[in-house]
């Protein structure tokens, strides 16, 4: 993974005018800085209940419509949240993870991808996912290097539900 800083992410988040704007453009940082070639970034709803999908990189228009909002436990995202602990797979395509991987995350055609809750502290505000086309096995310093920027985010979102301006989506 190459040297995306806190700061750098930081200072990317502080330029967004919007919740969604913000995750889009960590989102991209955060792919050219893992070298992935796809992800989503996904907010807790207000009551706990549900992922709200905040941004997507190179996921298929089937998959984005089944993604949009992720219940708890469901998928490699749900139960990342759930679980507050990264879920991985080395191939998407063949591997279940034990049941964790829905059959329509197929369509997407990746390989390696993780989950990693964004947490604050130990509350799940969403969960940060990135993919490869190949297979790909994350090392534990990469995870945790994702895990790193998911605070990050938690974060930002944290001093964006201080300002009375900005509104949280959902």
């Amino acid at each position: 993974m190459s040297s995306l800083t806190a700061a750098q992410l930081r200072e990317s988040l502080a330029r967004a005018a919007t919740a969604e704007q913000a995750a889009a453009q960590a989102l991209d940082l955060i792919l050219q800085a893992t070298g992935t070639t796809s992800g989503t970034i996904h907010r807790l709803s207000a009551d706990g209940a549900v992922l709200r999908l905040l941004a997507a990189r190179q996921i298929p228009p089937p998959v984005l419509a089944q993604i949009q909002e992720v219940p708890l436990g469901k998928g490699m995202a749900g139960v990342a949240a759930q679980s507050r602990r990264p879920v991985t797979t080395c191939n998407l395509q063949q591997d279940d993870a034990g049941g964790v991987i829905r059959p329509g995350a197929r369509a997407t055609g990746a390989g390696g991808a993780v989950a990693v809750p964004i947490l604050r502290d130990e509350a799940v505000l969403g969960v940060l996912g990135v993919a490869t086309s190949a297979e790909r096995d994350f090392t534990p310093e990469e995870v945790e290097g994702l895990l790193a920027l998911g605070r990050e985010l938690a974060a930002a979102w944290t001093d964006e539900e201080s300002n009375p301006a900005c509104d949280p989506p959902g």
